[in-house]
């Protein structure tokens, strides 16, 4: 009779909680929401053609981290969206890390350009988005 409960309470939880979008759903949502051409994301910040074809066309492929927040930087996403976008693919910044850190600031504060992250990233001796 528990696990019965358990059974439904948990089938509700996970109904009630899951996402709605998946990170390619939301990927390109976003990009449609700014009227940009794939070509005009991958290319400003230097993602490689066919790798943006593999997230565009394997529902299966999983991108890094480094990937997401690079395409982050492409489409000047803001702070929640970004968050949105990490977790959509179970990601996430967290605050105690100096890496997620300045990432997130430069976010809130609309740092997109790869080049000035990076400069950030290594005045902190982070490691740096590779692109």
């Amino acid at each position: 009779m528990v696990s019965k409960i358990k059974n439904n309470k948990i089938k509700d939880y996970i109904n009630d909680t899951i996402t709605k979008y998946y990170f390619k759903d939301l990927l390109f949502k976003y990009i449609d929401e700014r009227n940009l051409k794939d070509s005009d994301v991958y290319n400003k910040v230097h993602i490689d053609r066919r790798l943006f074809s593999k997230i565009r066309s394997d529902n299966n492929y999983h991108p890094s981290k480094d990937t997401i927040i690079l395409l982050a930087l492409s489409l000047e996403l803001s702070e929640k969206e970004l968050e949105n976008l990490l977790n959509s693919a179970s990601y996430s910044l967290p605050k105690n890390n100096l890496y997620d850190l300045i990432i997130r600031f430069c976010f809130v504060e609309k740092i997109c350009d790869t080049i000035k992250v990076n400069e950030l990233l290594d005045e902190y001796n982070c490691k740096l988005l590779s692109y």
